[in-house]
């Protein structure tokens, strides 16, 4: 008998939301099973078994935190195993991280740990069919207070995807609003209570459901503003030649099916520079300064619970087509909540870019323990001066988020500097 454990599914996540059991009690398992779906600090996981036999005990709820090294389930030889009241202890972090390691070693470390609730039977147990949805779906479903049974899939074969939950819940929203108040009971008028300054009428508020990757977004952005000396760098550049350069790249690709965008030439250019820059290729960590080796350039992508960073790994050796192909399927996994561990894991320097929602420019926030994040604004046509005329130009603002705990600010205006060149001469970004 083998207990599951709420595995490390990121550098930065101390703790798990059971999403989904895909699995159900009394269900052989056999390894490379998903056994559940696991919220993380950055996206929906999918967990797998790494031996074979039943489950014979969700431990966990749907829709339940728990932190890393918690005992989730148990597998069993037979389906009718009886588990003994699960423990963790000291080493079950260290297994959480090593999923690959069979459970039984976990016996070891069964002290002083605090027993975990049994858990409630799964909302699809009792003979009622689990219908098919995607994770995001499940998740949406409960934050609206829904039952996803009910909602009628328009996906392939019926599955209940996104745009079904958000129409159910529009329409929620609307009977309750057509829905006749009670008439409120005559009661003897209150005290007047003093003003509020902030949200004097309540009712014009709503909660809303808070997701566990907006909650770590909030703790670690937070984090990174109070403990991170951030200093910034701006320079606008003209981008007239990096359009020609693409709209060339492009047609030669179009065979392929590739399509390189403004971000992928940036993402390459800014690989491309930090080589002759590792300074900026660094992190500051416990009173250390750590000088990384290669170059992974985390992309940051908006979904619909927040903004997480797949990471490029190894930018600077890849061919601009490969940056471009691989960008596209990172942020299409992103988008569907599919990233994996090593999609999110290892970055050394971040591109964020607004510039496709018109907006001309912003300082971004450092995300740890990265020692720099380019932000990078729409490409607009302006009045420059050229030659002592005034012309019309396509130009990008770029702003440069420093760490001044691992780079000094001639280093990143140096960087800066090369990078701008570079994207104004671009055919040194495939050089």
């Amino acid at each position: 008998m083998s207990e599951i454990y709420m595995p490390r599914l990121s550098d930065t996540m101390e703790e798990g939301v059971i999403s989904s059991w895909v699995k159900q009690v009394g269900d052989k398992v056999s390894v490379g099973d998903v056994l559940v779906e696991i919220e993380t600090d950055k996206a929906v996981m999918e967990y797998e078994a790494y031996e074979d036999g039943y489950l014979v005990q969700q431990t966990v709820r749907e829709g339940e935190t728990v932190p890393i090294g918690a005992v989730i389930g148990v597998i069993a030889d037979s389906p009718d195993a009886v588990p003994a009241a699960p423990e963790g202890g000291e080493g079950a972090e260290q297994k959480a991280e090593e999923p690959q390691q069979p459970a039984p070693a976990a016996q070891e470390a069964k002290e002083e740990q605090p027993t975990v609730p049994a858990p409630a039977a799964p909302a699809e147990q009792g003979g009622k069919p689990r219908p098919l949805s995607s994770p995001l779906a499940r998740r949406l479903a409960r934050e609206y207070g829904l039952d996803i049974t009910k909602i009628q899939g328009s996906g392939p074969k019926g599955r209940v995807v996104r745009a079904d939950v958000e129409a159910a819940a529009q329409q929620k929203r609307e009977q309750e609003a057509a829905a006749p108040q009670p008439a409120a009971a005559k009661a003897p008028a209150p005290a007047a209570a003093p003003p509020q300054p902030e949200f004097e009428d309540l009712r014009a508020s709503e909660e809303v459901p808070v997701t566990n990757i907006r909650r770590v977004i909030a703790r670690r952005l937070t984090q990174a503003k109070q403990e991170i000396p951030h200093f910034y760098l701006r320079r606008r550049i003209d981008a007239e030649a990096l359009r020609e350069f693409r709209a060339q790249i492009n047609e030669q690709l179009a065979p392929t099916g590739v399509k390189v965008s403004v971000n992928d030439l940036i993402v390459k250019a800014v690989a491309t520079v930090l080589r002759d820059h590792p300074e900026v290729n660094s992190s500051w960590v416990d009173d250390k300064l750590l000088r990384h080796k290669r170059i992974n350039v985390g992309i940051a992508v908006a979904v619909d619970t927040g903004l997480v960073v797949p990471v490029l790994h190894d930018a600077d050796t890849l061919a601009l087509s490969e940056v471009a192909r691989r960008s596209r399927a990172l942020v299409e996994k992103a988008r569907d909540g599919k990233l994996s561990p090593q999609d999110m894991s290892g970055g050394t320097f971040s591109v964020s870019n607004l510039g496709m929602f018109g907006v001309e420019s912003f300082s971004a926030v450092i995300n740890p323990p990265e020692a720099a994040i380019l932000a990078v604004g729409a490409m607009q046509q302006e009045p420059v001066v050229r030659d002592g005329e005034i012309v019309a130009r396509h130009t990008i603002a770029l702003e440069l988020s420093v760490d001044h705990r691992a780079v000094d600010g001639a280093v990143g205006a140096a960087f800066l500097k090369d990078l701008a060149e570079v994207l104004e001469s671009p055919m040194r970004i495939v050089l």
